[in-house]
C-alpha cells in the first residue's frame, strides 16, 4: 500500500515539474462554494475553471477536502439521482439499493447517519438515512452546482456530518438581482430503461424583486442489465417548486416552496410482490443575508425549514395493499454572524459565530409501525470559525461546535442472543447528548502553484432515534432492525494531508487521512432471521436481522484526481485524466467494518475546444474480499463511459440563447456490475449499457 501511495505522489511531481510556464499563467474564472465555512471566500481566494466544460475544478484555498460538480457537468450526466451523479468520483460512493432511483452518496465508506445531504443549506428532510430503499427528494435536474465536503463537516452542520456533506444548490431561492427573464429548458432520454426525464426553470427579476418557478419529471421502465431485466425498478417522478426575492440595498431574503412525489419499485425479493414506494414531500425554505453599514458584522445570513414528509410501502397480495408507512415532520433553522476582518496577534483574521436550531418528528405505521413508534429529537448548537492569514504562505483555520441533543422515544431491551422468548421489553425513554467538536487546519503556498493542506478534528455524533429504538420489519429492505436505547455517543479523531494544484495545465488534488472511532455505530447482522414479530427471530425465514452495535474502528484512506492538458489539437486540447480511490476500514480487534467500497482506480482521454466536448474514461473496480461476519465477496468490474457534445451561443432575440446537445455512453462494456455496499447487492445488478441523448436549450 505505502508503494501505491508514493508511487502516486511521485508521478504528480513529475508532471508538474513538466508544465510549461505559458500554461502555469492561466487564468481561471471563479466557482463559489458556500458549504465548507461560514466565513464567505474572498475574491480570489478559489479559482477553478468553471466557464470551460470537461475542465476538473479544484479550489485552491479551502480547508476541507471539496469536490464540485459545477452547472454543464450535470447537465451533461443526465443522472436520475444525487447517488448516482457523484457515484464515481474519488473517496465517494452510492447506496444503489434501488439504481437510478434510492441511490443515496457514501463517503468514505460512511453514509446513512454521517452524511447529511442538504438543499440549499438546508437538510433534504427525508428518511432517506433510515432506510436504504428510500430515495432522496433531491433532483439532479434542477441543480445547479453541487459541493461535497470528503470528511467530517460537523463543526458547522452538526452531528450527520460527521462522515460529510452534500451540498445542492438549486438557486430556487435567488440571491442575486438582475433584470429580464431567464428560462431553462433540459431533457433526456435513456436506452437501458426506455426512461425520459426532462425540467423547465424560469427565472424573472425587475432589479428589486424576482420570482422562480421549476417542474421537473422522470418516467423509466424496468432497466436492463447483462443478464436481463432487473424486474420491478420502473419510476415516475415529478415535482414543481415557485419562490421570490427581494434585494435591498443591504441584502436580500428569498423563500421557496416545493413539493415532490415519486412511484418506485424495489427489486430483489421484493420484486416478486411488486414492492413499491409512493412518496411525498411538502417543503417550505426561506433565506437571506444582510450586510450591516456598520463596523462589528460584515453579514448576517440565516435559513429556515419546514417539511412534511411521508411514504407508503406497497406490495400486491393480490390486489395493491399499504404494508408499511413513514412519516417526517421537520424543522430546521440556523443564522450565521461573520465578522468584520480584524488585527489578531497572529496576523489578519476573520471570525463567524452561528447558531442551529433542529426539530425532527419519524414514526412508522402499518406493517413496520412496531420498527419505530413516534420518536422526536430536538437539538440547539452553537459553533464559531476563525481564519488568520499568518503570512503570505500561511492559512490557519479554528473552529468549535457545542450541542444539546434530546431524543424522546420507545425504546426495546432484548434477550441474549436476540432470539425469543421471551419476547421485546419495551419501554418509554429519553436519552440527552451533548456532542462537542473542534479541528484546526493550516494552508501552505508551496511551488509548482501548489497548496499544501493538514487538519486535524475531534468531533462527536449523537445516535439519532432509529439507532436507538428501532424494533421491528421493514420489508422493503428484508431487514429485522433492532436498535440499542444505550448507545453512547459516537466520536472521531481524524487527521489529513492534501495537495492541491488549481491552474495550469496540470490540475489535481489528493489526500491521505486516518479517522479512529471511538464506539463506530454500525447495522451488524447477527445471522438471524425473523418474520414479522421478534418471537420469530431464530425461527423466520423472511427478514434478516440487523442490531445497531457499537464498536471502535479505524478509517484510513487516499484519493486522487488529475487533470493534464497534453497538447493542442486542432483547434481545442487533448489531454488526459486520472483517479485513485482506497478506504480501509477495520474495528479494533482486528475484524472488517462491513459494507466497505472496493479500491478504485481509473483513467481517460477527452478533447474540447469552445464548442465541442469528447471524452472516455474507464474506471476499474477492484474485487471486495475483505468482508465482516455474515457478509459476502463482491468481485471487481469495468465501467466504461463515454460522451460526447455540442454547445452552440445563438444570436438574435426571442429564440434559444444556448443550445448543447449530447450523448453519453455508461457502462458501454455492459459489465456485470454490483456495488458491494448495498445490502441487496447480490439479488440486483447495476444498469447494463446505456445510451443517454439529451438536450439542453436556455432562452
Amino acid at each position: 500500500m505505502k508503494f501505491r501511495y508514493c508511487t502516486a505522489v511521485l508521478a504528480v511531481v513529475h508532471l508538474a515539474g513538466g508544465v510549461s510556464d505559458a500554461a502555469a499563467q492561466e487564468v481561471l474564472p471563479e466557482i463559489v462554494v458556500s458549504a465548507p465555512s461560514p466565513i464567505a471566500q474572498r475574491t480570489g481566494a478559489q479559482n477553478a475553471p468553471a466557464w470551460n466544460p470537461g475542465t476538473l475544478p479544484v479550489l485552491e484555498y479551502v480547508f476541507a477536502p471539496v469536490t464540485v460538480v459545477p452547472q454543464d457537468e450535470i447537465r451533461r450526466t443526465s443522472a436520475s439521482t444525487i447517488g448516482d451523479l457523484l457515484a464515481n468520483y474519488p473517496g465517494i460512493n452510492t447506496t444503489s439499493f434501488v439504481p437510478n432511483i434510492a441511490s443515496r452518496p457514501i463517503i468514505r465508506g460512511l453514509d446513512n447517519y454521517r452524511v447529511r445531504v442538504q438543499e440549499n443549506g438546508i437538510s433534504a428532510m427525508d428518511v432517506s438515512a433510515f432506510g436504504e430503499d428510500h430515495a432522496v427528494p433531491i433532483n439532479p435536474l434542477v441543480a445547479n452546482q453541487i459541493e461535497v465536503i470528503r470528511g467530517p463537516a460537523t463543526l458547522r452542520y452538526g452531528s450527520g456530518a460527521i462522515g460529510g456533506v452534500v451540498e445542492v444548490d438549486t438557486g430556487r431561492i435567488i440571491s442575486s438581482p438582475f433584470k429580464g427573464i431567464n428560462v431553462d429548458v433540459r431533457g433526456s432520454l435513456s436506452s437501458v430503461d426506455q426512461g425520459a426525464q426532462g425540467a423547465t426553470v424560469l427565472r424573472a427579476g425587475n432589479g428589486q424583486y424576482a420570482v422562480f418557478f421549476d417542474a421537473f419529471g422522470r418516467v423509466s421502465q424496468d432497466y436492463n442489465t447483462p443478464l436481463g431485466r432487473q424486474l420491478n425498478t420502473f419510476q415516475r417522478t415529478n415535482g414543481q417548486s415557485i419562490g421570490a426575492s427581494t434585494f435591498g440595498q443591504n441584502g436580500y431574503v428569498g423563500f421557496n416552496v416545493a413539493y415532490t412525489e415519486s412511484l418506485y419499485g424495489i427489486p430483489g425479493d421484493e420484486a416478486a410482490e411488486r414492492t413499491r414506494i409512493a412518496l411525498q414531500q411538502l417543503k417550505f425554505t426561506t433565506k437571506g443575508e444582510y450586510r450591516p453599514d456598520n463596523g462589528y458584522f460584515d453579514a448576517i445570513r440565516f435559513w429556515f425549514g419546514a417539511a412534511d414528509y411521508k411514504h407508503d410501502e406497497i406490495h400486491d397480495d393480490p390486489t395493491p395493499v399499504i404494508g408499511s408507512t413513514f412519516m417526517n415532520r421537520e424543522q430546521e433553522a440556523r443564522v450565521e454572524f461573520q465578522l468584520m476582518p480584524w488585527k489578531s496577534a497572529l496576523g489578519p483574521a476573520q471570525s463567524a459565530i452561528g447558531f442551529q436550531f433542529g426539530n425532527q418528528n419519524l414514526s412508522t405505521a402499518g406493517e413496520a409501525g412496531t420498527l419505530l413508534a413516534p420518536a422526536q429529537t430536538t437539538s440547539f448548537a452553537s459553533y464559531v470559525f476563525n481564519e488568520v492569514q499568518l503570512d503570505p504562505l500561511w492559512r490557519f483555520q479554528t473552529a468549535a461546535r457545542i450541542e444539546g441533543v434530546h431524543v424522546d422515544g420507545t425504546g426495546a431491551l432484548a434477550p441474549a442472543g436476540y432470539v425469543g422468548p421471551p419476547d421485546l421489553s419495551l419501554f418509554s425513554a429519553k436519552r440527552d447528548f451533548v456532542p462537542v467538536s473542534v479541528s484546526a487546519g493550516l494552508l501552505r503556498d508551496l511551488p509548482w502553484q501548489t497548496v499544501g493542506r493538514f487538519t486535524a478534528q475531534y468531533v462527536e455524533r449523537a445516535p439519532k432515534a432509529a439507532e436507538l429504538f428501532s424494533k421491528g420489519p421493514h420489508d422493503a429492505t428484508g431487514t429485522f432492525e433492532i436498535g440499542d436505547p444505550n448507545l453512547r455517543k459516537e466520536a472521531a479523531t481524524s487527521f489529513e494531508l492534501g495537495w492541491r494544484r488549481a491552474q495550469g495545465a496540470l490540475r489535481f488534488d489528493m489526500s491521505v487521512f486516518h479517522t479512529r472511532y471511538n464506539g463506530f455505530i454500525y447495522k451488524r447482522f447477527t445471522g438471524n432471521q425473523c418474520d414479522d414479530d421478534f418471537l420469530s427471530c431464530g425461527a423466520g425465514t423472511e427478514l434478516e436481522q440487523i442490531v445497531y452495535s457499537q464498536q471502535n474502528a479505524n478509517f484510513t484512506g487516499f484519493e486522487s484526481i488529475a487533470q493534464l492538458d497534453v497538447m493542442p489539437l486542432g483547434r481545442g486540447t487533448f489531454g488526459i485524466d486520472g483517479q485513485y480511490d482506497i478506504v480501509r476500514a477495520t474495528f479494533s480487534d482486528g475484524t472488517n467494518v462491513p459494507r466497505i467500497p472496493p479500491q478504485r482506480v481509473g483513467a481517460g482521454l477527452f478533447w474540447r475546444d469552445g464548442n465541442w466536448l469528447a471524452r472516455t474514461f474507464l474506471l476499474h473496480a477492484f474485487d471486495q474480499d475483505r468482508v465482516s461476519a455474515n457478509e459476502t465477496p463482491t468481485k471487481g468490474y469495468n465501467l466504461l463511459k463515454a460522451e460526447i457534445s455540442y454547445t452552440k451561443t445563438l444570436q438574435g432575440t426571442g429564440g434559444p440563447r444556448e443550445i448543447t446537445i449530447g450523448l453519453v455512453g455508461n457502462n458501454l462494456l455492459n459489465d456485470d456490475i454490483r456495488n458491494h455496499v448495498a445490502f441487496n447487492k447480490d439479488e440486483v445488478l447495476a444498469p447494463g449499457r446505456d445510451i443517454r441523448f439529451f438536450v439542453n436549450t436556455r432562452f
